[in-house]
Order: C-alpha cells, then structure tokens, then sequence
C-alpha cells in the first residue's frame, strides 16, 4: 500500500509538473502560438517543421494539437494544412524525453526555489519563467522517484507477476501503453515512467519500447475529445493523429527487436535507449508520410467524411 501511494505521489508530482512547465512556456510565448500556427501552415514540409518547434518549446504534443483542433474549427487553418503540423508535433514531443535521460536532480532544489522566488515575487515574463523553472524541479525530481521506488515495488509479487506477462508478451505492454497514456493524457508522463523502471533493470528494452509504442497512441484521446462537437474538419484533423500514430505503431511492432537492438548501439543508457527509440519511430513515421500527406488527407476524408 506505502509503494502505491507512493507511486501515485509521483504521478501527480510528474503530471503538475508538466502542467506547470507547459503554462510557463506557453505564456511566455504570448499567446502567439495560433497566429504562428496559421501563418507557416501553408507547406506541408514548413507546418511540419513549426509543429515541431512548437511542440518542443510548449513541451506538449496534446496542447499543440488542441491549438490545431481548435484553428480548424474556427476555419483558420484547413484539414490539409493541419496534416503537417501533426507530423511535426509526434518528432517535437521527443524533445522531453531526451531532456529526462540527463541528470539534473541535483538541480531540483534550486530551480524549486528559484521558481517560487519568480512566480511570488514576479510579473509577467518572470512569473512565467518561475512556472518553468518549478516545473522543472517537480519533473527531475519525480523522475528520479520513479527509478529509485522501481527496485523495492518490483520486488512486489503482484508487480513480478505483472512484468512476467509484460515480458513474456510484448503486446500485453503494447496495450498497457495505450491504456495507461490514454488515462492521464500525457504520452511522456507513460513514457517517463517505464524510462524509470528501465533504468532500475525491471525490465528489458524491448518491453520499454512496446509501452512506447503504445503510449503513442493513447495519447491521440486528447485530441479526440476536443473535436467532439467542433466540426467536420476538425473531426478530421483527430481522426488523422489516431492514423499516423496507430499505423506508425503497428508498422514497427514487427521490428521492435531491431529497432531495441539500433538503439542499444546508440546508448548504453537504458533510459536514453528508450528516449532515442522514441525520437526514431516518430521521425521515421512522420517523413515517410510527409510526401504523401494530400494523399493521405484524401484518404482520411474519404474514410471519416459524410458518407
């Protein structure tokens, strides 16, 4: 029970911490996010590569798309254009993940407590940089929570069980993936976590990987809920994240033991092997697709379009 409750601490410590990195960045943007959106959207390869940006500046693939679901409602971007963003937003958001492979807890401490200095004391830009920073600290700080409560809570029955099936059937991890990235809404909060439990030796690589793969889909819910009742094209734009990601998973899961393999040749980290592994499906996805994207708009609108 002390492990569970534990366990939860962290999450929510991780998931606030998220919350608050994104706000500080997203403030500090001036709220000029949209307007950028809808100025570099005309070009699949230009939307893509500011999809990317922006995702890794705001430190959230959801929050981008939320912004795309929400101009293509109001009819300032098209579904087309949208195509690119998408692409771009699955390559930024491996940003984060990169981020957590290096150890900065150390500095959790000081940017908690300068974090609370700015965001008290003050105004506008500074405010905003004090949520970053304290954004920051609660992130580290619960990264490396997970991976020191990963050896004792492993050594849980239920939990030895548990990566017993995750590991002897990758799907099963695969499924938990989507399940446990679609219950918080954050790909790399679920990913962040198994980078935990990776780095502690609970599990191999290859079971990382299929979590991750997962997670990617999981992730489209966001999405998903807000084009509920947005209209037509922005119904679209989430149909077509739950494409790329859904599809880019699927094609890879036949090849996750070369791509564990790949990316142990990159790192002997655990945790950047898993973060590296990430950064390769997306990109590999998202290119691929690139230069098919008015096709694919086609075929999405001819799958979910008014019958």
């Amino acid at each position: 029970m002390l492990y569970l409750l534990s366990f939860l601490l962290l999450t929510v410590t991780f998931l606030f911490g998220i919350h608050r990195l994104r706000t500080g960045l997203f403030a500090l943007s001036g709220g000029h996010a949209g307007n950028m959106l809808k100025k570099l959207a005309g070009r699949p390869l230009s939307a893509m590569l500011f999809g990317m940006v922006l995702t890794a500046l705001l430190q959230s693939s959801s929050a981008v798309m939320v912004i795309t679901v929400g101009l293509v409602s109001a009819g300032m971007l098209t579904f087309s254009q949208s195509i690119g963003i998408i692409l771009g937003t699955n390559i930024g958001t491996t940003f984060t993940l990169e981020l957590l492979t290096f150890d900065f807890s150390s500095l959790s401490l000081p940017f908690l407590g300068a974090g609370a200095v700015f965001y008290f004391f003050g105004k506008g830009r500074v405010k905003s940089a004090g949520m970053i920073l304290f954004g920051l600290s609660l992130v580290f700080g619960a990264m490396r929570g997970f991976e020191q409560l990963a050896v004792p809570v492993s050594k849980t029955a239920f939990v030895q069980h548990l990566f017993t099936v995750l590991n002897t059937h990758l799907l099963s991890a695969f499924l938990l993936g989507i399940l446990l990235s679609a219950a918080i809404q954050s790909s790399t909060v679920t990913i962040g976590m198994a980078m935990g439990f990776l780095a502690a030796g609970v599990f191999p690589l290859e079971t990382g990987i299929s979590i991750m793969l997962g997670a990617n889909i999981g992730t489209c819910i966001t999405g998903l809920l807000a084009s509920i009742g947005a209209g037509e094209e922005a119904r679209l734009t989430a149909f077509t994240h739950v494409w790329l990601n859904a599809g880019g998973a699927l094609v890879f899961l036949p090849f996750l033991h070369v791509l564990a393999d790949t990316c142990r040749m990159l790192s002997a980290n655990p945790e950047q092997q898993l973060a590296h592994a990430s950064l390769l499906f997306n990109l590999l996805s998202s290119l691929a697709v690139l230069p098919f994207s008015e096709r694919f708009g086609r075929f999405i609108i001819a799958f979910h379009g008014k019958k």
